[in-house]
């Protein structure tokens, strides 16, 4: 199938977009590091279930979305507690918490399948919603590859600040040496992924095509050729941010 076909879409596409997306699709489909190709095709799924999900909605309206119990409305065979944790983080994320967190891992959800789930979720909701403004339906899922995961988990991952170990820019070498781009310093945001490398790569991917590549968005005289500002682009992204709940 030829994924993310925009001959149809009445706008001028940019090439380097559907290339992006057609990557990422090729990434969700394959064993990852802590999730078979199945289970992370079944965490794209749930990602979009979760955007109808009455127990979602229910919980989303509470004073405390711990407060309430029940079932989510999903069709996969994805264990329990990975469902719950997509959905939470889909529709509610900035009521997450370290302690919900270890809650999760006390149910069998370890920090290294949560930080490979978490970045399969960004980027189906990123693609979608790029989609949703086209007024276009969302991209067909991909067929799962087949294989078991790496279970790679990189030595430099230290316990810190962060609910998860991370790996700092200071260590970032070898296997890692990509991560941030040679910078000795970057953002929370691609440090929170770290802990399972290729959820930050697959943030990169995106990034430089939705927004900037990861060194350029240190120099604020950076817009990526884009036909807006840098200005317009923060302006864009920050009230984003608040319609999103983003604590940030």
């Amino acid at each position: 199938m030829n994924h993310f076909d925009y001959t149809a879409v009445e706008y001028d596409i940019r090439p380097d977009l559907p290339e992006a997306y057609r990557k990422v699709w090729e990434k969700i489909a394959l064993p990852g590091n802590w999730w078979s190709g199945a289970d992370r095709v079944a965490i794209a799924a749930e990602t979009r279930a979760a955007q109808t999900c009455e127990l979602c909605k229910e919980r989303k309206a509470a004073l405390s979305p711990f407060s309430i119990e029940g079932l989510h409305d999903t069709s996969t065979n994805l264990q329990p507690i990975a469902v719950d944790a997509v959905h939470r983080v889909v529709t509610d994320v900035s009521r997450l918490t370290e302690n919900w967190l270890s809650e999760c891992v006390e149910q069998g959800l370890s920090h290294e399948q949560y930080i490979e789930l978490l970045g399969i979720v960004v980027a189906v909701v990123s693609i979608d919603a790029f989609h949703r403004a086209l007024g276009i339906d969302p991209e067909l899922l991909p067929e799962p590859e087949s294989g078991e995961p790496s279970r790679y988990r990189p030595a430099t991952a230290k316990e810190g600040d962060a609910w998860v170990a991370t790996i700092a820019a200071s260590v970032a070498d070898g296997d890692e040496a990509d991560l941030y781009d040679g910078m000795r310093q970057t953002g929370n945001v691609l440090l929170a992924m770290s802990l399972v490398p290729d959820s930050v790569r697959l943030l990169h991917t995106l990034s430089a095509v939705q927004y900037l590549k990861a060194r350029d968005v240190m120099n604020p005289s950076r817009n990526g050729g884009r036909h807006i500002s840098r200005a317009q682009m923060e302006l864009l992204a920050g009230r984003i941010s608040a319609l999103s709940d983003c604590f940030y």
